[in-house]
């Protein structure tokens, strides 16, 4: 129930004891891949007081379900509720979404309400909770010593996260691996260490990323993680189309495939390029071969190389066009430098900043540094020795306290 970073645990009804907020932070920690429910502030229906299915999810979200309530029992979103298994025994989850929504999410991932859905038993008791703790708190020492057994036997899989049933009769080991696995031998021995029943499931890389979690380079937690719960075919021609460096280590996430955001805004770029011209990475001229070296998509703006030591040239889209026509008339330029806009390109060099200080400025902060007072130097030979100064007056000499640096054989004398 509670996040990672509530260091007191859980309280004895399952609500977090670090944060507070029963369930439902503001930053989803607590519960990974949650929905907002938009139709708690409407009144409720007859049709969705009749829909008895909720939406169950086990581990803070990382496995979710759809169970029937048929014993009308009374739990809301973020109570805690004792579910059947198809493997036998029962597990404890926490209610996700509930209402009409479920309908919804059901649709959506071709789920019928017809079919075998398990049920839910009841509200789980003091005891209940104890034993869910308790094999909580086995799975990291577990999954340890599962890979270690697994090395012993030269398996090539890496075990990435393992789950126990509420009831603590059974461990369900996720496993990665690019090859086929003997585990004849493997779950003998993990049922003789772990005195439970053994399901092993093996996911892929990105499934292990959203289960394990963590921070991307953008600084935030993993989409799939979070909120992401479909997985699309991410290939490096969504790079070359958002005119992305095709680099390796940039591009991949954490679980070594092509990041997941390289989708997000590859629909805006491929409808800003359905303007641009076709066959265009080459331009002939009298003067030689340009070729096209940079794509500015938004600022619809294309850069051509030039024969010679010479700067790129900027063109337009509408511009390069021009250039086709004539060059399929036959009317071959001279050069690409007539078509280029020195207005448009000057602008286009122009650097602009954005004023993100706000109202600060280095006037403002200059009055706040303190002045540093100006000492008066010591002449040069004076052995370390100080003046004494008196209110100048224009008839005595300064007195002199210590020896005459220019005569320094003489005796000190005080002037009268």
């Amino acid at each position: 129930m509670g996040c990672s970073s509530c260091a007191s645990g859980t309280q004895a009804n399952g609500k977090p004891a670090g944060c507070r907020s029963n369930g439902g932070c503001a930053t989803g920690g607590c519960n990974r891949m949650n929905v907002y429910d938009w139709l708690s502030d409407l009144p409720f229906s007859a049709q969705q007081d009749n829909f008895k299915i909720t939406e169950v999810s086990f581990k803070n979200g990382s496995r979710k379900g759809y169970y029937r309530n048929t014993a009308n029992i009374d739990c809301h979103t973020g109570d805690l509720v004792v579910v059947e298994t198809a493997t036998g025994g029962y597990d404890i989850g926490q209610i996700s979404l509930s209402g009409e929504l479920v309908r919804l999410q059901m649709r959506k991932k071709n789920i019928s309400e017809k079919s075998d859905i398990k049920r839910i038993l009841r509200t789980p008791t003091e005891k209940d909770l104890e034993i869910w703790e308790q094999a909580r708190s086995q799975e990291f020492s577990t999954m340890l010593m599962s890979r270690v057994i697994a090395r012993q036997l030269n398996l090539n899989m890496k075990i990435g996260d393992v789950e126990y049933q509420g009831d603590g009769r059974k461990a369900t080991f996720y496993y990665t691996a690019d090859e086929r696995i003997d585990f004849r031998e493997l779950i003998k021995l993990y049922a003789r260490e772990f005195k439970v029943k053994i399901e092993m499931r093996q996911i892929g890389a990105r499934q292990e990323a959203s289960r394990i979690g963590g921070i991307g380079t953008c600084g935030r937690e993993l989409c799939c993680s979070t909120w992401l719960n479909e997985f699309k075919s991410v290939s490096t021609a969504a790079a070359r189309y958002q005119n992305l460096a095709i680099n390796q280590s940039k591009l991949s996430g954490q679980c070594g495939r092509l990041k997941c955001c390289l989708n997000y805004e590859l629909d805006t770029y491929l409808d800003a390029l359905k303007d641009f011209p076709k066959d265009a990475e080459v331009l002939y001229t009298k003067a030689g071969k340009s070729i096209l070296i940079k794509t500015d998509i938004f600022k619809r703006l294309m850069w051509y190389t030039i024969p010679g030591p010479n700067p790129p040239i900027m063109l337009r889209v509408d511009e390069v066009k021009q250039l086709q026509k004539l060059i399929k008339s036959g009317q071959m330029p001279e050069s690409l430098e007539p078509f280029a806009n020195k207005k448009t390109e000057a602008a286009a060099n122009k650097v602009q900043f954005e004023d993100v200080v706000g109202q600060a400025t280095l006037e403002d902060i200059d009055k706040f540094k303190k002045k540093k007072r100006k000492r008066k130097k010591k002449p040069l030979g004076s052995g370390g020795g100080k003046t004494e100064q008196t209110p100048k007056d224009e008839n005595k000499p300064p007195v002199v306290a210590k020896r005459n640096s220019i005569n320094p054989n003489n005796t000190d004398k005080k002037s009268e």
